[in-house]
């Protein structure tokens, strides 16, 4: 598969149809994506990338990492894919990635999709990648991803997967970026503050909130919504990672807001 500038992509569907890029959250991994894969791909030109510090991309970071880094990685992804200007669709730390690259180059991004973001630090999340942090330095890589499903999932979900997770476990633990990488993301992300120049950003954003997300309140997709010129907000259940624990009501509402169908405005 191709790299660029040290970062692993992968490209699937039509070449000449509407471009898609896809920015997974935390893990970094572009086989998050995995679940909505087959109904993107469908009619749309999909790029998935591992975010630099994780995955298959160089494990290296920059000294005092920021999310305008990221943000400056999906650019070069975009370069080596020809890739002149698309919809990026970002989780969680993706779509801080998101909104930052429509800061730095709005005349890249077509449109934009934020699942369980936000613009500015809140106090619960913060608390929650702390105590991961602190799980992680006291116990170790095997107990921080095993507790991961915690933060990422209903617990209906959870049990009702069980096996997949556990399968999902090694992989995980075989992949896992390192505890520096980690810290370093976490630090950025908790840095990372536009909400004063949400006005700034034209391009019109579905903003999907789950109510029972765990790690990110819906109260964070809600002050996107208040800020943001364009923004259509959808609400979701399914936890942190709706988009694989409701993967077909996730792909609905993708679909009908990339066709144009979803016009309602902030709800």
């Amino acid at each position: 598969m191709p790299r660029a500038g040290g970062l692993y992509f992968e490209s699937h569907g039509p070449a000449d149809s509407p471009a898609l890029i896809l920015s997974s959250g935390l893990g970094g991994s572009a086989d998050y994506w995995a679940p909505n894969l087959p109904a993107l791909a469908e009619r749309n030109r999909v790029v998935v990338y591992d975010h630099r510090g994780t995955g298959r991309s160089d494990r290296s970071l920059p000294p005092r990492l920021r999310v305008g880094d990221m943000a400056q990685d999906v650019l070069t992804v975009m370069d080596a894919a020809a890739v002149e200007s698309a919809s990026l669709i970002g989780h969680a730390a993706g779509g801080a990635i998101g909104l930052s690259l429509a800061l730095l180059a709005p005349r890249r991004i077509e449109r934009l999709v934020a699942i369980n973001a936000w613009a500015a630090p809140d106090p619960h999340f913060a608390r929650c990648f702390e105590a991961r942090l602190a799980l992680l330095k006291a116990c170790g890589v095997g107990a921080f991803v095993r507790a991961q499903p915690i933060f990422l999932y209903p617990s209906r979900w959870s049990s009702a997967n069980h096996a997949r997770l556990e399968a999902e476990e090694a992989v995980l633990i075989k992949h896992f970026p390192g505890v520096e990488s980690l810290q370093a993301r976490v630090a950025a992300l908790l840095a990372f503050d536009i909400e004063a120049r949400l006005v700034e950003i034209a391009v019109p954003v579905l903003l999907i909130a789950a109510e029972d997300d765990a790690l990110v309140p819906p109260s964070c997709s809600e002050r996107l919504a208040r800020g943001l010129p364009d923004a259509t907000l959808m609400r979701m259940t399914g936890g942190h990672a709706c988009n694989i624990a409701e993967a077909e009501s996730f792909d609905q509402i993708l679909s009908a807001w990339l066709a144009g169908a979803l016009t309602e405005g902030v709800s």
